[in-house]
């Protein structure tokens, strides 16, 4: 990740096989939506490989990813430029920036993602089971507080009153799941983007 021109960061994502296939090129779609630029890479052919087919690189211009030939002895060369999109943020970035830490531990497929929504949602959580009920009491802590409130995507939150709420069973079982024990200092969150 660097700095682009504007000042905000830049993310560029490798994908690495030993040869060009299509499963490359499926992962390579995959990530484009999550980063500003997508370079493939595979092993350099001895003679002229797949690597150096002009459909090769015309598919990769098509996509807008970078493709790179590496060798044996590690020299690389460059075969496509990625096409960069100017308008296009990284979402991933932005998610980054508003995430507390790295709670998501890696290797589960099961297990919910600990998303920078989620953890305001959590932090309001912990904050509901502390007595502050009313969005306007939450929102200098927690920017997002009256839309996590009132959407209540992940039914942790009941409202008991107008502009009042309180916890679910959901919401406690959230609470015992991911426990919030920096909460009850102070502790703000970053408004999402």
């Amino acid at each position: 990740m660097s700095e682009s021109r504007r000042g905000a960061p830049f993310v560029a994502i490798g994908e690495l096989k030993l040869a060009f296939n299509l499963d490359l090129v499926l992962q390579g779609v995959d990530r484009a939506d999550v980063c500003d630029e997508v370079w493939l890479a595979v092993r350099a052919s001895r003679r002229s490989g797949r690597e150096r087919d002009a459909r090769v690189r015309k598919l990769c211009r098509r996509l807008g990813f970078g493709l790179l030939a590496v060798s044996e002895a590690g020299t690389v060369d460059i075969i496509a430029m990625p096409r960069r999109n100017l308008r296009r943020r990284s979402r991933v970035v932005e998610e980054h920036t508003r995430r507390q830490g790295d709670p998501t531990p890696g290797g589960g497929s099961r297990a919910p993602i600990m998303t920078a929504y989620r953890q305001q949602a959590l932090v309001c959580a912990a904050k509901v089971r502390l007595g502050l009920q009313r969005p306007r009491d939450l929102k200098p802590m927690i920017p997002d507080a009256p839309k996590i409130l009132h959407r209540n995507v992940y039914g942790w939150f009941k409202r008991t009153a107008r502009g009042v709420y309180a916890l679910t069973e959901a919401g406690q079982a959230a609470l015992q799941k991911w426990p919030q024990s920096d909460v009850e200092g102070a502790h703000t969150m970053p408004p999402s983007v």
